[in-house]
């Protein structure tokens, strides 16, 4: 179980346009939604917002503490300005920690194949995440496949061969491919060897070149002797 992250939280008047103000001030715009709970805007600290979601990934459980009252979330979207690289806003979904939520979590390829060096070979990827069931409490950062077993071309890992974390129920279809060694395609160029008795095309062109001169000398001496 990771340590409880915790992000302070007001609530907020500002809407529309006038959203730029809190943003020169440092603070990102958000808003807070869920079951059997309004929509509520609010506004969170810009650099503690960014460190923290830099840190955790797209299924971690986050606490929203708005005005003193703890709110259990996960991030549901995140707006960037992909210019000056900065977070912009973010929508937080409030779960409850009694009902099973359906969410997706990503899958972490770790390790590495023999068959990589030994067999020349590549390891694609399947699917990159997978849609779980569970308590919010129970809900993994990240599901972890471990390739080191994958020594041959065509050894592979479909989802039914991982084990599902503790309290935790996969949903996406158990013949998923996850991971698969093929072999490496080797890009083949092809040399067009001359046929024989053919002569190189520009040889012609340099001899004919040649001779044509020389004609046009003996031309030349030709006409003077005949003068």
């Amino acid at each position: 179980m990771m340590e409880k992250v915790i992000l302070k939280a007001t609530k907020r008047s500002v809407t529309g346009k006038h959203v730029e103000n809190l943003r020169r001030e440092g603070k990102l715009p958000a808003v807070l939604y869920g079951h059997n709970f309004d929509p509520q805007p609010i506004t969170l600290d810009l650099r503690e917002v960014t460190n923290t979601l830099n840190k955790l990934s797209s299924s971690s459980l986050v606490t929203i503490d708005l005005n003193g009252i703890e709110h259990s979330v996960l991030v549901r979207e995140k707006q960037r300005d992909y210019i000056k690289n900065v977070l912009i806003h973010v929508d937080f979904q409030k779960v409850s920690l009694t009902e099973k939520l359906r969410t997706e979590v990503n899958i972490d390829l770790i390790g590495e194949s023999s068959s990589v060096k030994d067999l020349n070979a590549l390891v694609v990827s399947g699917i990159d995440s997978v849609e779980v069931e569970c308590f919010p409490q129970d809900l993994p950062e990240k599901i972890t496949v471990d390739i080191s077993n994958l020594m041959k071309i065509g050894d592979a890992i479909y989802l039914k061969d991982i084990i599902a974390p503790q309290n935790v129920t996969f949903l996406t279809d158990p013949e998923e491919l996850v991971a698969v060694i093929q072999v490496v395609k080797e890009e083949v160029v092809e040399v067009v060897a001359p046929v024989e008795g053919e002569t190189i095309e520009t040889e012609p062109e340099v001899i004919e070149k040649g001779k044509k001169e020389e004609e046009e000398g003996e031309e030349s001496e030709e006409k003077g002797k005949e003068k």
